[in-house]
């Protein structure tokens, strides 16, 4: 620990007057100590941060907060492809006798999300699915699930995103399809919901093949997204339209709904990950590590000599720790942008995701994009650690836990990240640690 800064005591008196707000119980003890003490505060810099690349074996997307649909080409994470799979159920079952059917039509309602170059035309092909949407096992599907669907289409139709402009898709649907969900309501074929799942398994949203444009997200809530039937019954001077909604069934127990996500990885690193348990170091890649969210990739991030901390005579508390990353220059543009911040996840030592990392059991830990000197190409993702590493330095043992950097919506995006590791000269990631001294015999 070569960087260190020597204050005097009235100086650390101004620094805990100005910044009380940030400080811990831990901090206030340290303070009542202070007044009685010969203090020093050292700011630390060289302590050894540890970056590697893991993959989850996969991710819980039934969970999403929205449909995700669309492939664009990404130079690191290869084709990246999301498609949505959902069962429904008619909003009623009765349709009156003497009703015609009129058209039958899908409408998507944006919810803002997007990711890549909207300036592209996007395709979807509506796929009629095959068979019952039920977990292999347990109570999740996640974005490997494999779903098997009927060879026609229900539809197909391009359309330009505008996700944060336009409010509503709406595009038809093959009217024999249509027809036949009609005449089955209508002749009393099917009453209840159990019976329309048994005929109906559900639908997938697909990209077009040889798309490469955006993924862009829609609404699962119920009234913005779903596939209405429309109808009519002619009375002697007017016509009477009304219609029947197929809307996304909530009945069920896990509800029938996933994103499906995949890439083609191009970087030889990346293909390393095979299993959960591999961690791709930052350098044996290029001083690099990768968060893709749908994808279940994180960096891990491990602090092996923070207790090295304790050679230094005297007692001592942890005043500030700030981990600063940056993203790697070139990896970043208008469409490959760059996300204001992201969450932080704790793991074991098997790379299981075990908690959030939050403060006083509420607040989430975040990483923040700190874009003060933008035009300088200086720009960092700046996370508070003190409680982390006050934890790791009051444990008696080596637990193997560390931490890893995720979108907190891991699920239901798929933002990536390249970021400067260890082994990129300047740019490696740096843990500003301040530490304050007390009750030092030497002094």
């Amino acid at each position: 620990m070569k960087k260190v800064m020597w204050l005097l005591c009235p100086l650390l008196v101004g620094f805990l007057s100005c910044n009380d707000e940030n400080l811990n119980e831990t901090d206030f003890l340290a303070g009542e100590a202070f007044t009685d003490s010969n203090v020093r505060v050292v700011l630390i810099d060289t302590l050894t941060v540890d970056m590697s690349t893991m993959k989850m074996d996969s991710v819980v997307t039934s969970q999403a907060t929205r449909m995700l649909v669309g492939q664009y080409s990404d130079p690191v994470f290869g084709t990246v492809r999301a498609a949505s799979h959902m069962g429904l159920i008619p909003s009623g079952y009765a349709i009156d006798v003497e009703a015609e059917y009129d058209s039958i039509a899908l409408h998507l309602n944006f919810n803002g999300y997007y990711y890549n170059d909207t300036t592209i035309t996007n395709t979807v092909q509506v796929k009629r699915v095959l068979k019952t949407l039920r977990p292999a096992e347990g109570e999740n599907f996640y974005n490997t699930t494999k779903v098997e669907y009927f060879d026609e289409d229900l539809g197909v139709f391009t359309y330009d995103p505008r996700p944060v402009e336009a409010d509503t898709l709406e595009v038809r649907l093959d009217d024999a399809f249509g027809e036949d969900i009609f005449g089955k309501l209508q002749d009393n074929l099917i009453t209840n919901a159990d019976e329309f799942v048994d005929y109906f398994k559900g639908i997938a949203l697909l990209p077009g093949l040889n798309d490469d444009g955006s993924i862009v997200g829609f609404s699962k809530e119920i009234g913005a997204s779903f596939i209405r039937i429309h109808f009519g019954i002619s009375e002697e001077d007017e016509r009477i339209l009304d219609h029947v909604d197929l809307q996304l069934n909530l009945n069920e127990t896990p509800v029938p709904f996933f994103n499906q996500i995949s890439a083609e990885i191009l970087i030889d690193p990346l293909l390393t990950l095979t299993d959960q348990e591999i961690n791709l170091s930052s350098h044996d890649a290029a001083g690099q590590s990768f968060i893709q969210s749908g994808l279940g990739i994180a960096t891990k991030v491990e602090f092996p000599s923070i207790k090295s901390i304790y050679e230094i005579k005297g007692q001592g508390t942890i005043m500030d720790a700030i981990l600063k990353i940056k993203p790697v220059a070139g990896s970043y543009n208008d469409e490959l942008m760059l996300r204001d911040g992201f969450s932080i996840f704790i793991v074991d030592r098997n790379n299981d995701v075990t908690a959030q990392l939050v403060i006083d059991e509420v607040f989430p830990v975040t990483g923040v994009l700190n874009r003060d000197n933008e035009e300088f190409n200086d720009i960092y993702y700046e996370i508070s650690l003190v409680n982390y590493l006050e934890e790791l330095l009051l444990s008696e043992y080596e637990t193997g836990e560390a931490i890893i950097l995720l979108p907190d919506d891991f699920g239901s995006t798929v933002d990536r990240f390249v970021l400067n590791g260890a082994g990129t000269a300047d740019h490696n990631a740096k843990l500003e640690l301040t530490y304050a001294i007390y009750d030092d015999e030497d002094n």
